[in-house]
């Protein structure tokens, strides 16, 4: 009998399909960042192919870990991770029990291309041969190799050098820096691998390098290897600390840009390779012509990291650079005997004295130290003038050993081995001598503190050892333009004050700052002195930088829609050229919308409209963050074609509930106001990411109210509230910041209320103009539970204004009426009928209320219409109510220099501006103490002329009481809601930040 009558044609076309299958198949990982990870491919008949991932998962990475001698397996990756493959697919289903020596070995179904797909190629990420553990970075730590199925250190005594030079290259972390003992294998600790290497130098990865038998005793555990490796390098110097900066990027070394390359960095770098600090950074090629690639990333270094892998790095939207543009540094080199450095502080010119002698630092004693020997501690180290001698508090003190005891210095040394200096005694220091310690001039700093990136936030300044904040009497643009510069953030869009980021806590350092703009550092500007000032922490000045930059997906959820990012205030498109798989996963990482996505693609062929700042965004596998992805230079006309726009949906999205009202929000149901007397007023509310949340009322005043009226259709805003006015809310609060224009509040900049000024008792209400229309009145929230709700029933604020005003023009009609009477006496009485007595007071009158108003409106922000006149006459309850309603587009506001007793004012609680604002300066009676040049002219009523002339104070004594009754919240009797809220008078210049 035949084959053919004992198996089907099909199973025999499978057999002879197998056959050449069995054994070993060689496989290799292609596409990732190191070589354990990457897309797995397998090579038969001579040619390579890919594995579909279909059934793929933990198991069978393992075995392709194993197969590698690539450590174990950390993740098993499906549908395309690395990219889509090319070529064959040659195995689908895989099924491996996770003992099998190789991939091959397990169950599986081959040449899968009529069912599956490259979009679904497999990836495997492994965790190597060889690991560094308990470092601060991935490329420095304690040596360890994966022998036979478990981690295991190695001995000191056997590993060298050249083993670690192959260490740092297999992690793709450049070359080694250091190699020491560690003796941190304490018994127990772990299995200790018994073979030693003999590494050539030159090996890829480690497992290829010979092994043989330890020739001494084998490890007891008495100490480990511990390797620092470094990424940077100093190229084409006449010594080892100095010369062009060289950064290895996945195995290849290029020169590093040097557009932003500033002191700060290259401090950083000296400490990082043993060189000491930096000297100077000089330019133009000084070191030569570079080979390779240009990295054009930018490092932020505030000069105490440890190593340039820990300071910020941006690349997104930077300018090309050639090698004639290289980074360099000259670092005053390695430590020599008496060298001085200082410890302890928060930068490198403060902190506690510290000598180098007989190859180890030593703490430097003395019972008489002073501003003399500081200043030579000082002028060695480069940091300028010494601006504070001190002893630390005992708590502070150190307890190594002591390198010198007693200096004497006459003050104009260069450094501290030319004073008088004794050697440390046999004997204890303690008791005897203390600890010393400088403050120099360069220890000054400035950062950006509780913004939501480094370019925007409150300024704080490190001064005397200490951070403090900066008050924001007489803050604008031109200082804001020296902090933005100082820090590398572009030219400045805002100027903000009254703790806009929060509230500060400590010193409070300057005040009265008064920058002409070109100034080098903050500190450099007039000021009042250090330490003196007028004001609290309320007032704390903030910054807006250009630079400041956001990202987002437009849509309700935040986790799918048209990617955009904030840059130089505006919000702009990014286009999809060269868009990569790992730009879609890093813009979901960084959104926290999961680690994978999808790019949309749209076939709408029309011209795009709007700003695209960005396109040929390219991330790599080096690449740890969206902002350091290279791409094209920032410009607002990146593309033009809509099918060139990105969108992007992630694979994971926030768990939304549905949405008020409809399955698609609209504007208006992403908004509602709560604990009001209708849907018109009350606390705001709106709904992001399938939830509630409340506004803080730090920096809301009426330019947000205005958006927030207009979003619920409601009219003109009457008034911006604070602390709780409408009561405390539930879930996530939002700092929110409009320019008045915006036709939705996430149109505006906002960001998560994260400070400790932003909690429920904060919450940020509204009173508009209008009543609720029913149709689209937004569902009202229930009570908070334990607060229970109450409305009283009560006339309206603009009811009431109205009543006065008709009462106030009913007593005018009175008097009039009894001029006339008194008129019509005259003339019976004396016969004179043509006395014009009576039109001269109806004239007096129009011309006296219609100027008093004009000059009262024409200094606020209520635009006036051509002749002078109100558009609606006296009794319009919207203007006389707000005075301090804000302009329309294009209107300037009217800025008067704060005096020292105006940085002092507080904000009106009805408008949301300031009593002693700018915007008010400029009024005549605005003080309270001057009088209306008209009182007494035309022989009326004074209380009656002042009421109409000045209805600001009017309404300011009716205003808390009103609150109340509309509201029933509690709250303090001697603090203005007003002192919760924003700046008043912001620039115009405010940054719309949208939906984060």
């Amino acid at each position: 009998m035949g084959t053919e009558g004992l198996l089907s044609p099909w199973v025999l076309c499978l057999l002879l399909w197998v056959q050449p299958c069995r054994g070993a198949v060689e496989v290799r990982l292609v596409d990732g960042d190191r070589r354990c990870a990457g897309r797995v491919e397998v090579k038969h008949q001579g040619q390579w192919g890919t594995v579909c991932s279909d059934r793929w998962d933990m198991t069978d990475a393992a075995v392709v870990c194993r197969q590698l001698g690539c450590g174990v397996a950390l993740k098993a990756h499906r549908n395309a991770h690395f990219g889509p493959g090319s070529g064959r697919i040659w195995m689908d289903d895989v099924n491996c029990h996770g003992t099998e020596s190789a991939l091959s070995d397990c169950t599986h179904t081959e040449r899968a291309e009529t069912y599956c797909d490259h979009r679904f190629d497999a990836g495997v990420t492994c965790s190597g041969f060889v690991r560094l553990v308990g470092g601060d970075s991935p490329c420095s730590g304690s040596v360890e190799v994966y022998d036979r199925d478990q981690w295991k250190a190695v001995c000191h005594s056997h590993f060298g050098a050249k083993a670690a030079e192959v260490v740092c290259r297999e992690l793709q972390c450049g070359t080694a820096l250091s190699v020491h003992g560690a003796a941190q294998l304490g018994e127990g600790a772990g299995p200790v691998w018994d073979r030693e290497l003999q590494c050539v130098g030159n090996e890829s990865v480690l497992s290829f390098c010979p092994t043989e038998a330890p020739k001494d005793k084998a490890c007891t555990h008495s100490n480990g290897t511990h390797v620092t490796c470094t990424r940077f390098r100093l190229v084409n110097g006449s010594r080892a600390c100095e010369g062009r900066v060289e950064v290895a990027v996945l195995g290849t070394w290029g020169t590093l840009c040097a557009s932003r390359w500033d002191l700060s960095d290259a401090h950083v770098l000296c400490r990082h390779l043993g060189c000491g600090f930096a000297e100077s950074i000089p330019g133009g090629g000084h070191f030569g012509r570079g080979t390779g690639p240009v990295w054009r990333d930018s490092f932020h270094c505030d000069g105490t990291e440890a190593h340039l892998g820990q300071c910020p790095v941006t690349a997104l939207g930077a300018s090309p650079c050639s090698q004639e543009n290289a980074a360099a540094v000259i670092c005053s080199g390695p430590a020599h005997h008496m060298s001085v450095r200082l410890v302890g502080g928060r930068s490198r010119c403060d902190g506690h004295v510290e000598v180098f002698q007989h190859g180890t630092w030593g703490r430097v004693l003395d019972e008489q130290w002073d501003m003399q020997k500081a200043s030579v501690v000082c002028r060695q180290l480069q940091c300028g003038e010494a601006e504070a001698a001190y002893t630390p508090v005992r708590a502070e003190r150190g307890l190594g050993p002591v390198g010198l005891r007693g200096v004497r210095c006459a003050g104009h040394e260069a450094d501290l081995s030319l004073c008088n200096t004794s050697l440390p005694q046999s004997m204890s220091a303690a008791g005897i001598m203390e600890d010393v310690g400088v403050v120099c001039h360069g220890s000054r700093r400035v950062r950006l503190a509780d913004g939501a990136g480094r370019c925007a936030g409150r300024v704080e300044i490190y001064y005397q050892g200490r951070w403090g904040t900066v008050c924001d009497d007489a803050w604008d643009l031109a200082d804001a333009a020296v902090v933005c510069r100082q820090l590398g953030c572009g030219g400045a869009l805002e100027a903000a004050g009254s703790a806009r980021f929060g509230e500060g806590s400590g010193q409070i350092w300057l005040d009265g700052v008064n920058c002409s703009g070109a100034e080098a550092a903050l500190w450099d500007c007039p000021a009042k002195a250090w330490g003196q000032h007028s004001c609290g922490h309320k007032e704390d000045a903030g910054v807006i930088c250009s630079e400041f930059t956001a990202l987002r997906l437009e849509n309700s959820d935040g986790c799918s829609g048209r990617l955009q990012v904030f840059y130089n205030g505006t919000w702009g498109s990014v286009c999809s050229n060269s868009m990569t798989t790992e730009t879609v996963s890093l813009v979901c990482k960084e959104l926290g919308c999961g680690n994978e996505g999808d790019r949309e693609i749209f076939f709408n062929y029309a011209k795009l409209s709007g700003t695209t700042w960005l396109d040929d965004v390219e991330c790599g596998k080096s690449n740890s963050s969206f902002w350091q992805c290279p791409s094209d230079p920032w410009n607002p006309q990146s593309c033009d074609d809509l099918r060139e726009e990105t969108h992007i949906t992630c694979n994971e999205r926030p768990q939304v509930a549905a949405c008020p009202n409809s399955t698609s929000c609209t504007e208006r149901e992403k908004i509602r106001v709560v604990g009001g007397k209708d849907g018109c007023s009350g606390r705001v509310e709106i709904w992001h990411r399938g939830t509630w949340g409340t506004l803080c009322d730090n920096a809301w005043d009426m330019r947000d109210a205005e958006v927030a009226c207009r979003q619920l259709g409601c009219g003109p805003a009457v008034y911006a509230l604070g602390q709780a006015a409408a009561g405390e809310g539930m879930g996530p609060m939002w700092l929110m910041e409009c320019r008045g224009t915006e036709l939705s509040l996430q149109d505006c900049w906002a960001q998560p209320g994260h400070s400790g000024a932003c909690q429920h008792k904060a919450d940020a209400a509204v009173h508009c103009s209008a009543a609720p229309r029913t149709a689209t009145s937004p569902p009202q929230a229930d009570p908070p539970q334990g607060r229970p709700t109450t409305s009283r029933e009560g006339l309206s604020v603009p009811v009431i204004i109205c009543i006065i005003l008709g009462a106030l023009l009913c007593l005018l009609l009175a008097l009039l009426a009894g001029q006339v009477r008194s008129a019509r006496a005259q003339r019976r009485g004396s016969g004179r009928a043509g006395e014009p007595f009576p039109e001269a007071v109806y004239e007096e009158i129009a011309y006296s209320l219609a100027w008093e108003k004009q000059a009262r409106f024409s200094l606020s922000d209520v635009p006036v219409l051509p002749g002078g006149y109100p558009a609606d006459g006296y009794d319009d309850a919207g203007e006389v109510s707000d005075p301090g309603e804000d302009p329309v587009p294009g209107q300037r506001d009217w800025e008067v220099p704060r005096t020292p007793e105006e940085g002092d004012g507080r904000r009106d609680a009805a408008t949301g501006g300031s009593l002693h604002s700018r915007r008010s300066a400029g009024v005549p009676g605005a003080d309270g103490h001057t009088s209306s040049p008209f009182l007494g002219s035309t022989g009326y009523d004074d209380v009656e002329e002042v009421s109409l002339a000045y209805p600001h104070e009017d309404t300011q004594d009716v205003t808390p009481e009103l609150h109340a009754q509309e509201f029933q919240s509690p709250r303090p009797a001697d603090t203005s809601p007003a002192e919760q809220l924003g700046a008043a008078g912001r620039e115009e210049s405010s940054v719309p930040l949208g939906e984060p």
